[in-house]
């Protein structure tokens, strides 16, 4: 049985796909995009995020190209500050170690803007993210840590737009049809074999874009790449996000790149389920810590919650949660600070004590020793650098001494009641290692060549993140590599 033939075959329905199909078709080319979920499920990834986008701008005037509905009374109210070229490649560098692939790290960063842009022209709306990313300082809204912009709507809202448009442009969608297979001879990709409402099909193309997610919904494989114990992590996306599209590209030649045992992984409600729930999106993350203090079962803190903004150290903590003793840690809190934690504290479906004094919070803490705890405190508040004035805008220098893990900034005695605290577990977003591509998002095979007709862009492209990421930056890099793939798949139609 066959499917109708099409120029690109894009697998996937998420942020990647969509912007990968919406490029090819602008290229002229008919598109075709398999979506493994029902309907209902669509997006991928992409949809259970909070929208979040790094990227490059210089001025306010670069904001309002993007966000055209920016405000003169939110411009004047707001610090927007910059975040230059130059930092987005310091912040990649630093944050993986300087491992990133120089040649895919230049396209990315290089490419945000015009890419967001271009995804504006599309449809796509943006706003400042003041939820998450912005505090008021003297009657002025400040935004930190470089990440400034988001998608109207978060995740969801991303999807939807995106879906919106390729629905403009007659771009076909194939809902629960499963890529199992590459079709390809000497000269290179020529279609796909797919299951589509449980019936085994054939699609011929000229094109093939992987664009389907890495492998963190496969508990097998994540104990395989990631190590042991990684099955016990939660997944904070889709369930279809099995390793598909790395396993037909490595059935069909590709080369293996990047860190195969690092991933994005985060802290996220201890009681959330397997894997991520649409109704509450990313309300389950849990990263306000660098404005507590993180606790595990035997009552000590075994981070530096304040080492840095919680952007560039929020998806390497996950990892450290789940070492801890039964892969859980409370996060702690007093009322000088609870006004400053993030939306997704607030949240119905959450795991959450509360008392007024830290004695009885020590008692409700599910699985923590509390004399431990309380002594942990003590040393704790005993050791802040106080004549330093706290600032959350700034890695401000208030930290502690003496401790064995000493908090870099944002350190703040525990003392003021209520006290509060959420239990969280380790929650998996993404794993780093997958396939490698060229500066044209060409999937590259074992002797270094271009597998014809093959393209990736997305989570399962490898050599981008290492040990850490910038937050916001892997859905700039879908839409990156996403509209590169595109548009070379879309060209190789007429050549």
């Amino acid at each position: 049985m066959t499917m109708p033939a099409s120029d690109v075959v894009i697998v996937g329905a998420g942020n990647a796909a969509l912007c990968a199909a919406l490029a090819a078709e602008e290229k002229g080319a008919s598109v075709t995009v398999l979506e493994r979920a029902p309907e209902v499920e669509k997006g991928g990834n992409s949809r259970y995020t909070a929208g979040a986008m790094r990227v490059v701008y210089n001025n306010v005037s670069d904001l309002q190209h993007l966000m055209p509905e920016l405000s003169e009374e939110e411009i004047s109210n707001t610090d927007f500050g910059v975040y230059s070229r130059e930092q987005f490649y310091d912040d990649m560098g630093r944050v993986t170690q300087y491992r990133s692939d120089p040649t895919l790290t230049e396209l990315l960063i290089e490419n945000s803007f015009p890419t967001l842009c271009w995804m504006q022209n599309k449809g796509v709306r943006f706003m400042p993210m003041y939820g998450r990313q912005a505090f008021k300082v003297d009657g002025k809204f400040k935004f930190w840590g470089g990440l400034t912009v988001e998608a109207w709507g978060g995740g969801e809202g991303l999807i939807s737009q995106l879906h919106e448009a390729a629905a403009k442009r007659n771009i076909e969608i194939a809902y629960e049809c499963r890529a199992l297979e590459l079709i390809q001879d000497d000269d290179g990709i020529k279609g796909l074999i797919v299951k589509h409402h449980g019936k085994t099909k054939r699609i011929q193309c000229n094109a093939v874009i992987l664009a389907c997610g890495g492998f963190e919904a496969n508990s097998e494989w994540r104990t395989r790449y990631l190590g042991p114990g990684w099955e016990l992590a939660k997944v904070r996306g889709t369930r279809f996000n099995t390793g598909d599209g790395i396993k037909m590209a490595i059935e069909a030649g590709a080369c293996t790149t990047g860190n195969w045992s690092g991933c994005h992984a985060v802290g996220w409600d201890r009681n959330a389920p397997e894997f991520g729930d649409l109704s509450v999106g990313d309300g389950f993350q849990k990263h306000s810590y660098p404005l507590g203090i993180m606790i595990n079962a035997n009552g000590d803190r075994f981070v530096d919650e304040g080492a840095d903004f919680r952007n560039y150290t929020y998806a390497k903590y996950g990892r450290e949660v789940l070492l801890q003793p039964e892969q859980f840690a409370w996060q702690v809190f007093d009322a000088k600070v609870t006004d400053l934690l993030r939306d997704e504290y607030r949240i119905r479906q959450v795991t959450k004590v509360e008392s007024n004094s830290l004695e009885d919070l020590s008692t409700r803490l599910e699985g923590v020793d509390p004399d431990v705890f309380l002594k942990t405190v003590a040393q704790f508040n005993k050791s802040i650098k106080d004549q330093i004035k706290f600032n959350p805008t700034v890695k401000d220098g208030r930290g502690t001494e003496g401790l064995s893990i000493n908090k870099s900034n944002w350190a703040n005695a525990l003392d003021t009641p209520p006290y509060v605290a959420y239990q969280i577990t380790c929650g998996i977003t993404f794993t780093f290692g997958g396939i490698r591509i060229n500066e044209n998002a060409e999937v590259i095979n074992d002797d270094g060549q271009i597998i014809s007709g093959l393209y990736a862009a997305g989570e399962l492209v490898g050599g981008l993140f290492y040990f850490n990421y910038p937050g916001g930056t892997g859905l700039t890099s879908g839409s990156v590599f996403g509209k590169i793939a595109g548009n070379a798949a879309g060209d190789k139609t007429w050549k």
